[in-house]
């Protein structure tokens, strides 16, 4: 009974398969036509399917060395790699294909091959400070929590520095930690100095003249440090609501308008607005919590705080009211 029952589903599939390849009409032959994404009965012409997916490439090529130029299969390139990401990897781990352990045979042969990988992809000095310059960077990004937009800006920054022979005389930490500032604050998530300072392998004074230096020689667009700019993560880290934290940024909008921020630190500007902002909403927010979340001294935050309160008194919105 099962052997018949088999029999009749393989006689059913054999004739669903045929049904596929033959028109619904007159029960012809189907033909694909792949420059009108079509399949037409080669016999009646009954278009019985239309706008099929074309998986194939978007490009065309007439030999093997133009088709090689123009695929874009493997992984992307990236600037945060010395090499572009274009190298290969031997893993570390001493297991094959399978998961088995390595003979002790086997292990040695591999050792030397990650020696001599090693090797190819650092070619000359440049390539060297390079890749120990990128690795700085990636370390400092993950610790501060940068993304990942910010490390490929500061690696090509490092690079540019690289190329222009501007590292002479600096170490590499230091343009690292320099690259890295500037294109957090080109990407609009800042860090402080003593943020930078904390993960950095540099003193503030020696990764403050890298930054000038930098900016300077390459003249780039960095835009002055806006204390907005701080505030919603300075709100996360403290678990602030929706309103003490709007109201915080409109203390800190009628201090700009009134010039107050100018030549003062925008990170204790941010944490004296948070502050207030909790004092205007009841929000049981102490100076100390404050300090520890954003890193300054609770001296600065209650004298941005008095300064931050004039401001609001005398500015529009106040005298409306």
């Amino acid at each position: 009974m099962s052997t018949n029952t088999t029999h009749r589903e393989t006689e059913t599939e054999r004739a669903e398969n045929e049904q596929e390849h033959h028109c619904p009409e007159c029960g012809g032959n189907l033909e694909t036509d792949e420059s009108q994404a079509e399949t037409v009965c080669a016999d009646c012409g009954l278009v019985v399917d239309e706008d099929a997916i074309d998986r194939g490439p978007e490009w065309r090529a007439f030999d093997a060395g133009e088709k090689d130029s123009k695929s874009r299969v493997g992984a992307p390139t990236t600037k945060m790699m010395h090499d572009d990401g274009l190298s290969t990897n031997i893993g570390w781990q001493n297991k094959d294909a399978y998961g088995n352990q390595l003979s002790a045979s086997q292990r040695e042969k591999m050792q030397r091959l990650r020696t001599w990988n090693e090797r190819f992809r650092t070619r000359d000095h440049k390539e060297r400070n390079l890749k120990q310059a990128l690795g700085e960077i990636d370390r400092m990004a993950s610790a501060l929590g940068l993304p990942e937009n910010v490390r490929e800006t500061a690696s090509v920054i490092y690079r540019q520095a690289l190329d222009q022979d501007l590292l002479p005389g600096r170490s590499i930490e230091g343009i690292a930690t320099a690259s890295l500032h500037a294109a957090a604050r080109m990407g609009n998530v800042p860090r402080s100095l003593d943020e930078m300072s904390a993960v950095s392998r540099v003193d503030q004074a020696t990764f403050k003249r890298a930054y000038r230096y930098i900016v300077r020689e390459l003249k780039l667009e960095v835009q002055p440090a806006d204390p907005l700019e701080y505030l919603p993560r300075f709100a996360s880290d403290l678990d602030l609501d929706d309103e003490t934290e709007r109201r915080a940024r409109e203390l800190l909008e009628t201090a700009k308008r009134q010039n107050v921020h100018s030549g003062k630190s925008p990170v204790g500007l941010a944490a004296a607005a948070i502050y207030a902002a909790g004092v205007l909403t009841n929000n049981a927010l102490t100076q100390s919590e404050v300090s520890a979340a954003t890193d300054m001294s609770e001296v600065t935050i209650r004298n941005r705080y008095q300064e931050l309160l004039q401001a609001a008194e005398t500015g529009p919105t106040a005298s409306a009211a």
